[in-house]
């Protein structure tokens, strides 16, 4: 009642307000309203019982120096443009290529980077009904459908990827609990697959496939129960991250097909997935309205973050603005003067540079280096987050005398402002049965450093993962070994397929895929499945290492939380210059970086409503 009435005496318009301009401790973003992309009649689109608005970006190496090109898809329609960003402002009225589906909608695409050139590009688009269409949106061609007879899987196809590295394997999942490893050189066939066991574990299989001549599916993957939501390949390609309806997080080594770890949501299904630059914590988000940050190395959860008041539908690392200090923080001394000029000099060092730091970092090190690694994340309240992920959550064991908060910042001039210096926390822990709010360090730490988006835990949650856990994150040689088990235990002929046309460079070395055809008859796929598909009790995992309680972990606060849409959001991607989010209503923004604005957001001002900068 109190709210109605406050709404009604217009004190809840602040609040519903939709923001133009955000400012973090970097600079101000902007929206830039001519650099916005949608149907070229600009008309808000109908969302009703419509798949979700998806955003795929490539670049072509265009001589002319502009080679980014954009996909959408809105409804049954999908747009392929150049894609101007900070530069111009986008010109709707020329799309490279438009295609309007019958009887099914594209739900998710992906272009492969590998093969993109002026000339041509690899999409590959996955549709409701369960197909998936290979075209080439500058020669305006369709060169292969895969599944479309639907005998592989009937259920809409949730995420499609390229393998990293490979220019013809891809990886699709459905709304079935499947994935399905294909090659685009090879067909589909005109009968059902038939499938071999070649692993099993707690709640997931994989089966090869095969028939006289080799045809696609390679792999079949049953993961969990419910839809299989989204998929994460890890920086390096080897790994994979999957959230599914039934709000797990399970992550497998591709290669060996091995369980490395899990997690479970606080409650609801696991909507999207995303890793760190340098591949060492994962990110979810679901239907628990939270963002959950978890330790590939521990595999356990070390965080969550609170901000949306609806489900969190995508979540995204930002790799340009991740920081990271060579330098032992312990030894530093001098004025705040000097650290905000040191934080200058290595706020402009570019994702490149931050990737091979981190990659530097060794898990053994008692403190390696200081590193801040930002994370954005949005979600069907129309909210944006950005989260700091800081030294203090992520090295929580050690005494931190000085432990420091910031963010790159880009190519500003001046230092950021408000710089967090967050004292002494050995003396903040308490019991780890205590909850959060009656941990003296929450309180007392969060008043005085207000701008401080991560809040300690106590020392009793500090549970190492279990050993066991970490089974599959031995890489060498586990992959071949399975083949040479299925093969001694006489399953079927197994021909070897390596996959040769991944270019090295892109790969370490040694590391290559190999994976074996079999057969075997659907009733006993029928049976396997069933064995796989085992209820987990929710009350048997809250509490535990798959799902502590909200008190057991640090729970961070968003740097920033603001209402950009009118409609729910469906796209969050990180570009150099600037970052892009889209909704439902089919209207793809883009947001110019600090000092990154140029005169288009000059123009874009003299002639667009004013922001509110918070």
């Amino acid at each position: 009642m109190l709210i109605s009435k406050m709404a009604a005496e217009g004190g809840g318009k602040e609040m519903n307000e939709i923001k133009t301009q955000f400012t973090t401790r970097e600079g101000v973003y902007k929206l830039l309203t001519h650099s916005e992309y949608s149907r070229p009649n600009r008309v808000p689109f109908n969302s009703q019982g419509s798949n979700p608005v998806k955003v795929s970006f490539v670049n072509v190496n265009d001589q002319s120096g502009n080679g980014d090109r954009i996909c959408f898809n809105v409804g049954r329609e999908l747009y392929f443009y150049i894609y101007k960003g900070v530069r111009k402002a986008a010109d709707l009225s020329k799309p490279i290529d438009k295609r309007i589906y019958k009887g099914t909608q594209p739900t998710c695409h992906d272009f492969n980077h590998l093969t993109a050139t002026a000339e041509s590009v690899s999409l590959l688009v996955g549709f409701s009904a369960g197909q998936v269409q290979l075209i080439d949106p500058i020669k305006k061609e369709t060169s292969k459908l895969f599944n479309e007879e639907r005998l592989i899987d009937k259920s809409r196809v949730t995420c499609v990827k390229w393998v990293p590295g490979s220019e013809s394997l891809f990886l699709v999942s459905h709304a079935s609990g499947n994935m399905y490893l294909y090659n685009v050189e090879h067909t589909c066939g005109n009968t059902a697959p038939h499938y071999q066991l070649l692993k099993q574990g707690e709640n997931y299989s994989v089966h090869t496939c095969k028939s006289k001549s080799t045809r696609n599916p390679l792999l079949k993957w049953t993961v969990g129960e419910g839809a299989l939501n989204e998929f994460a390949f890890s920086p390096d390609g080897k790994f994979l991250a999957c959230v599914s309806q039934d709000g797990f997080l399970r992550v497998f080594n591709f290669d060996a097909v091995e369980l490395h770890g899990t997690m479970k949501s606080y409650f609801g299904g696991l909507l999207c997935v995303c890793w760190s630059p340098d591949g060492k914590y994962i990110v979810a988000g679901g239907e628990d309205d939270l963002v959950t940050v978890w330790s590939f190395l521990d595999c356990r959860v070390i965080a969550r973050g609170h901000g949306h008041k609806s489900w969190v539908s995508v979540v995204a690392f930002d790799h340009y603005t991740t920081s990271v200090e060579e330098s032992d923080p312990m030894e530093f001394s001098g004025s705040d003067e000097d650290f905000q000029d040191q934080m200058i000099h290595f706020g402009r060092d570019r994702a490149n540079s931050t990737q091979s730091r981190l990659s530097k970092r060794n898990s053994t090190d008692s403190r390696p280096v200081s590193v801040t690694y930002r994370f954005g994340s949005v979600g069907q309240d129309t909210q944006l987050c950005l989260w700091d992920l800081t030294e203090d959550i992520l090295f929580p064991h050690l005494p931190l005398s000085r432990t420091r908060t910031h963010t790159n910042v880009m190519n500003a001039t001046s230092p950021p402002a408000g710089a967090t210096i967050i004292t002494n926390t050995s003396s903040n822990t308490t019991n780890g049965n205590n909850s959060g709010a009656n941990t003296p360090g929450i309180n007392s730490l969060s008043t005085t450093l207000p701008r401080s988006n991560s809040l300690p835990h106590s020392a009793g949650n500090a549970t190492t993962a279990n050993s066991t856990n970490k089974a599959g994150s031995g890489v060498g040689g586990v992959g071949s070994g399975i083949m040479d088990s299925a093969i001694a235990t006489g399953v079927s002929k197994f021909a070897t397929l390596s996959l040769h046309d991944r270019k090295e460079r892109h790969h370490e070395k040694d590391h290559k895929r190999n994976l074996s055809m079999g057969h075997i008859s659907s009733k006993s796929s029928d049976k396997l499945n069933l064995l796989t598909k085992t209820k987990t009790d929710p009350a048997k995992t809250l509490g535990t290492l798959l799902c502590p309680r909200m008190e057991d972990v640090p729970l961070l606060e968003p740097l920033i939380c603001k209402k950009i849409a009118h409609e729910r959001l469906t796209v969050l991607i990180f570009l150099e210059d600037c970052l892009v989010t889209a909704c439902q209503e089919g209207f793809i923004c883009t947001w110019a970086r600090p000092g990154k604005v140029g005169l288009l957001s000059s123009q874009n001002q003299a002639s667009s409503p004013s922001g509110t900068v918070v």
